[in-house]
């Protein structure tokens, strides 16, 4: 009995660990481990995992990288002639309002102006950004949808916020923050072995 619960014990810590779905970014600079916020942000994370799951992020770029703020992507691919937007599917709802916070290392929702206009691109933020949190829901106060945490890999993040950057050309306009040399995302793909490893410390417990 003692050896059932210590193994139990054991179980406990690894199944908290994993207890949201993780996806791994394997992109030019490195890897980053993302775990997702599938019970607090349900929608955009499957939203997310739809273009994960078709392969949209594929050598997709982070094109827009501003020091001591955030690094975004997902959404550009290299052209001859500066980076060209890829087609997405329709906007998902903003749900800036399920409490988590846009803190260094969190995943979010890029956008435009509309609060829902969210499509396939994301950033990371690299520092605390309180002014992104949600605070109303009208205008600007809807803030940004955090879906993710880096719990591995912030130092890749932080080597893609410390390359170079000026004027580029995004979909034919020119625009700043662009970094210099692409920063490629190779792939997105789940963290099988981190959900299995969930699956069975779950069943185990039971």
């Amino acid at each position: 009995m003692r050896a059932l619960l210590f193994a139990l014990a054991l179980l406990g810590p690894l199944a908290a660990a994993y207890a949201d779905t993780r996806v791994i970014m394997d992109t030019s600079e490195g890897q980053v481990v993302i775990a997702l916020e599938d019970e607090k942000a349900p929608n955009t994370v499957a939203n997310f995992l739809t273009y994960v799951d078709d392969k949209f992020y594929d050598g997709t770029v982070f094109h827009r990288v501003i020091p001591r703020f955030m690094i975004q992507g997902g959404g550009f691919t290299k052209g001859d002639r500066g980076y060209l937007q890829k087609d997405t599917r329709a906007s998902i709802d903003n749900e800036a309002d399920n409490g988590l916070r846009n803190q260094r290392g969190t995943l979010a929702m890029a956008r435009t102006n509309d609060p829902h206009s969210a499509t396939a691109q994301f950033f990371i933020n690299t520092v605390d950004n309180r002014a992104l949190d949600f605070r109303a829901k009208s205008g600007p106060g809807w803030g940004y949808t955090v879906f993710g945490r880096v719990v591995e890999g912030m130092d890749v993040v932080d080597r893609i916020s410390a390359t170079p950057t000026g004027r580029g050309m995004l979909e034919g306009y020119p625009t700043g923050d662009v970094p210099m040399r692409a920063i490629e995302i190779r792939s997105i793909r789940r963290d099988n072995a981190a959900d299995e490893s969930a699956q069975v410390a779950g069943e185990s417990a039971q």
